[in-house]
């Protein structure tokens, strides 16, 4: 989306490395949806650690699960000189520096060994298994082999076990350095995208998590807190999945985008201009099949005018009436006719009059009537009567049976300023 709209390339190999932006949103903690940095627990630790650089990252997937928990508290103090960086001895500094004297890999494991006690890369490996399943004659006989190769090395036998005594603690459930480094990079990778293509990204992520509720409401939360709006689907608009759309000029004349700082290397951030169109596969009983048909319709005829126009020119095989309820319930007729009740009460006098269009066509009839009406035009037969508008409430339950949820508005919204007033938690704090 990013290069077809905007002619830039992205190849996610040669991202920089030292992205403002991305580390701002990960020392922010606005990590939705990003793989392995989404949940409450490492959104904390991201904001009090506050990383600067992939290694940073890469620890922090490494500490973040059960085991090397307990070792985050000391380890963002360490990060911060408020605690002292020490090492037991002087030969692991060079390999626990990077992570401030706190072993957090597997791989930091077997450089230990081999560095105290003239392990061979191999033994190691051995050691590596052997404190990861927690054998006790394995693991006497390791600590045995560790304590006599630290002598000959000169290193004290009470240094030595204590550093053993670490190691064994740790090893049984470290992680390895290659897979989180890997898992942080992924995610890295993700972030840039998020904070230097915002829309594009929210767009993205809406469609990979169309089939689930809770994600969308969350991440749809998420798109107004970043000042990007989603959009209603629509018939004339909307493709298949969501998209992101130019916002109108005049809307976007009163926005204030944000300038990047000096040698910032990131583009400047699209968010202010643009919003994210809901795309129509994600509407409940709205199949691929008929979208197809829908934008294959409008991609060869040009947009629809009414409802009776839709019904002519979709392919009415595919598009069947609850996928027009589903449509009308939505709102994706709002830019055509507004009145939904009245496009409601009106499907079944469109889909009659579309399927004998369609059946003439197909027998080579036409009707002379519909050769003469104005491109877009309609005589009185092809008119929906009005109906009483569907009241608020009414409106937006059906938006919430076909969407998963509310979009143009929410039944608490007149309660808004008293739920900030008085709310102290959220949801998503209370699971």
């Amino acid at each position: 989306m990013v290069e077809a709209q905007l002619g830039i390339h992205i190849d996610p190999e040669k991202i920089p490395l030292d992205d403002a932006r991305t580390f701002e949103l990960f020392t922010q903690g606005k990590t939705s949806g990003l793989f392995q940095f989404e949940s409450d627990g490492m959104r904390d630790i991201l904001q009090r650690f506050k990383p600067d650089r992939l290694e940073h990252l890469t620890a922090l997937n490494a500490l973040y699960r059960p085991g090397p928990m307990q070792m985050i508290d000391d380890f963002i103090r360490r990060r911060h000189g408020q605690k002292k960086v020490t090492y037991d001895h002087p030969s692991m500094e060079p390999i626990l520096s990077e992570t401030y004297g706190v072993m957090v890999y597997q791989e930091q494991v077997m450089k230990i060994a081999s560095a105290l006690a003239g392990y061979s890369l191999g033994e190691a490996d051995i050691l590596r298994k052997a404190m990861g399943k927690k054998k006790v004659e394995v693991m006497a006989a390791q600590m045995e082999r560790f304590l006599s190769g630290a002598a000959e090395n000169n290193v004290p036998e009470k240094k030595a076990r204590k550093v053993w005594s670490v190691m064994e603690q740790f090893a049984g459930y470290g992680f390895n350095k290659s897979h989180s480094a890997a898992y942080a990079w992924l995610a890295y990778q993700t972030a840039y995208l998020k904070a230097n293509y915002p829309p594009y990204f929210m767009a993205a992520l809406l469609t990979s998590e169309r089939a689930n509720t809770d994600k969308m409401v969350q991440y749809i939360g998420e798109c107004r807190e970043m000042g990007i709006r989603v959009l209603p689907p629509d018939v004339n608009e909307s493709e298949k999945f969501f998209t992101v759309v130019a916002r109108a000029e005049e809307e976007a004349a009163g926005d204030e985008p944000g300038e990047p700082s000096a040698g910032d290397s990131a583009p400047a951030e699209p968010a202010p201009e643009a919003d994210v169109r809901f795309g129509l596969a994600a509407i409940k009983n709205v199949g691929e099949g008929a979208v197809e048909a829908m934008i294959a319709a409008r991609t060869e005829g040009g947009r629809f005018h009414s409802i009776f126009d839709f019904c002519d020119r979709v392919d009415l095989r595919a598009v069947n009436r609850r996928v027009v309820e589903s449509l009308i319930k939505s709102g994706s007729f709002d830019s055509i006719d507004d009145r939904r009740s009245a496009l409601f009460n009106g499907i079944d006098r469109a889909m009659d009059a579309g399927q004998k269009r369609q059946r003439d066509r197909e027998q080579g009839q036409s009707s002379l009537f519909g050769m003469l009406a104005p491109e877009g035009g309609e005589d009185a037969a092809k008119r929906v009567p009005d109906a009483p508008a569907w009241p608020e409430a009414e409106r937006l339950a059906y938006e919430k049976e076909s969407l998963g949820f509310f979009i143009t508005g929410h039944p608490l919204e007149s309660f808004r300023a008293e739920l900030a007033q008085w709310a102290d938690a959220t949801t998503g704090t209370l699971t």
